[in-house]
């Protein structure tokens, strides 16, 4: 027997895996609850760069941060991407919608994202 500790959706379960002899039919187990562990606490929320603009350049969809492709300092035009997003298997750019200065980068690579989160913000 194998004891695995098995998390979804922010749960924790312990489970115990019975290994049979190869081609023999498993034996039905009697149910058994596992007591729930006590769910990770979540990670603070991130506070606004001191460095903050006032354009704000949001996620337009969930998902996750896959690249970072400015950094902050760096002089954008409309239309450069900035921050791009992987969506249901697509890269979508999150773009500038104005010339300005990169003031902040709000999010990390792997970060996952709901349409709306400020990436973040030009001047």
């Amino acid at each position: 027997m194998k004891n695995y500790t098995i998390t979804v959706n922010g749960v924790a379960y312990d489970v115990t895996v019975e290994e049979n002899a190869a081609g023999a039919p498993a034996a039905p187990a009697a149910p058994r609850a596992a007591a729930p562990k006590a769910a990770p606490k979540a990670a603070p929320a991130k506070a606004a760069s001191e460095g903050a603009g006032s354009i704000k350049i949001e996620a337009g969809a969930a998902g996750k941060v896959f690249k970072i492709e400015k950094k902050v300092g760096d002089k954008v035009t409309k239309g450069d991407a900035v921050v791009i997003v992987e969506a249901m298997k697509m890269e979508i750019p999150m773009v500038a919608p104005s010339d300005g200065t990169v003031a902040s980068i709000d999010c990390v690579v792997g970060d996952a994202v709901e349409a709306g989160t400020v990436l973040a913000t030009l001047n």
